[in-house]
């Protein structure tokens, strides 16, 4: 339960709990680990929208191994966002290092994980409209914040 308070308490105060993130002793196999239970959650919150785009051409088990596909070949791309971060904050006066980069990244992706769920479910059952719009909008800036918040922790703090 510890994780879900965590991701509870990263809507109200996310530097916190990015310090105590990175007070936990270095791991690089538990911030592999936050990664794919983010991307786990996600890929479970697509289910809706691709149950409804479900056709006879396109069965819903060939959607399913197609997102789980996709999602799975953005690990890389993930460790590279988190390196770009990194490399920016370091631009910008930053002293952290490429592990809290990266679990400034990988909190972010697994925090807003539950509004991907209710993004989902927005897309399957409202589908294409100004609802999704507005709800993506919302995701998109709770990743944003919270990624920017644990980046500043990460990067600019002393630990």
């Amino acid at each position: 339960m510890a994780a879900v308070d965590d991701i509870l308490r990263s809507y109200r105060a996310p530097r916190a709990v990015v310090r105590g993130l990175l007070a936990r002793p270095r791991s690089e196999p538990w911030g592999l680990t936050l990664l794919l239970v983010a991307l786990t959650v996600i890929f479970i919150g697509q289910w809706p929208r691709l149950a409804a785009i479900e056709t006879p051409e396109m069965p819903l088990t060939g959607l399913l191994l197609g997102t789980a596909l996709a999602l799975g070949a953005t690990v890389p791309l993930f460790y590279g966002l988190a390196a770009l971060g990194h490399l920016v904050a370091r631009l910008l006066g930053g002293r952290g290092d490429w592990y809290g980069a990266r679990i400034a990244l990988f909190w972010a992706l697994l925090a807003v994980a539950p509004l991907m769920l209710f993004q989902g479910l927005v897309a399957g059952f409202i589908g294409m409209g100004q609802q999704l719009a507005l709800v993506s909008a919302l995701v998109f800036l709770a990743f944003v914040l919270i990624w920017g918040a644990g980046l500043r922790v990460a990067e600019f703090e002393d630990r």
